[in-house]
């Protein structure tokens, strides 16, 4: 079943390792080509991330060099590894073609200054998510409890998204920042939070966040890693994960549910799921409560019918 995965950290493996890395069978990637095609991905968003403690003079030139390694070890080396700048581009990909996406995990690497956002935007990004954990001139990540929110710059951000149709990405945002946001977001979704009322993380979604994000329209994509899966079991089984799945929908989220594994970014898994490879056991794991036409929703089509809207406005 074709799978739709909105983020990996494959890019800032590629960027950091020591030796090169090949994106094409590297078993240092959880998301490497052959792995992607053997779990059925057909699109695949790669974040652009750049860590805290990475010096600050020169976050903006590493983000560049991620970016770099997109188009010249993801796309340059893969004829069947498409470049997705408009999201009616997802419609013609051939079978076994996968679509990838530039994202960006926090604006760090912007350091308060709209031109760098506007570079790397023309580079192809179509989501944004505007911290990671910590805080930045724009907004308060998940871990930060200053309860500054969304800054003045970070609504010129805000704003100046909106006028592009990029996505922006609740995932590592603060609560206080998540609600400033959330009335002034057009395009908005989480690629890669839990549920928190299953398991107690700042990364994970409260019900009350969730139901905003549901009566925006904005999907909700879950996330492998353990931790904001269930912090009292080990190992995690996969039913762990679909459990967040049916909380989603108890509160009414069935139509919005996607996948964001956060592989390459995470170093604990889920038993049988732990690289790319492995995703059509979840798949055949949530067959067993949901129709196939519901999991085809949790899998791609969701997340398809949110970009078809997006794709309206990018003709305009």
């Amino acid at each position: 079943m074709k799978v739709y995965d909105l983020h990996c950290d494959v890019l800032y493996k590629l960027a950091r390792a020591e030796s090169p890395l090949s994106f094409t069978n590297s078993s240092l990637l959880q998301a490497n080509k052959i792995a992607l095609e053997a779990g059925e991905v057909a699109l695949q968003l790669f974040a652009v991330f750049v860590s805290e403690g990475f010096p600050k003079e020169k976050l903006f030139l590493e983000a560049m060099r991620q970016i770099e390694f997109f188009h010249t070890e993801i796309i340059g080396k893969h004829e069947n590894v498409v470049a997705i700048y408009e999201w009616e581009q997802l419609e013609t990909l051939k079978e076994g073609q996968i679509g990838a996406v530039l994202s960006l995990e926090g604006l760090d690497m912007i350091d308060g200054d709209m031109l760098r956002l506007k570079f790397l935007l023309a580079h192809g990004v179509k989501l944004v998510g505007l911290t990671w954990n910590g805080a930045n001139e724009v907004a308060d990540g998940a871990s930060e409890i200053s309860g500054t929110g969304l800054t003045s710059f970070g609504e010129e951000v805000v704003e100046f998204l909106n006028e592009q149709n990029i996505i922006i990405d609740v995932s590592h945002l603060s609560e206080k920042s998540f609600w400033d946001v959330l009335p002034k977001a057009k395009w908005l979704m989480a690629s890669h939070s839990n549920a928190r009322a299953i398991c107690d993380s700042s990364r994970n979604l409260t019900d009350k966040q969730i139901k905003a994000l549901i009566e925006k329209d904005s999907p909700i994509h879950v996330v492998y890693y353990p931790q904001f899966i269930n912090h009292f079991k080990k190992p995690v089984e996969i039913q762990d994960l679909v459990e967040h799945i049916d909380h989603i929908t108890s509160l009414g989220g069935k139509h919005l549910i996607g996948l964001g594994s956060d592989f390459d970014g995470i170093g604990e898994f889920i038993t049988g799921l732990e690289d790319a490879s492995k995703t059509q056991n979840l798949v055949k794991q949530l067959i067993k409560t949901y129709s196939t036409k519901e999991v085809e929703g949790f899998t791609a089509q969701n997340f398809g019918r949110f970009v078809k809207r997006i794709s309206k406005e990018e003709q305009n």
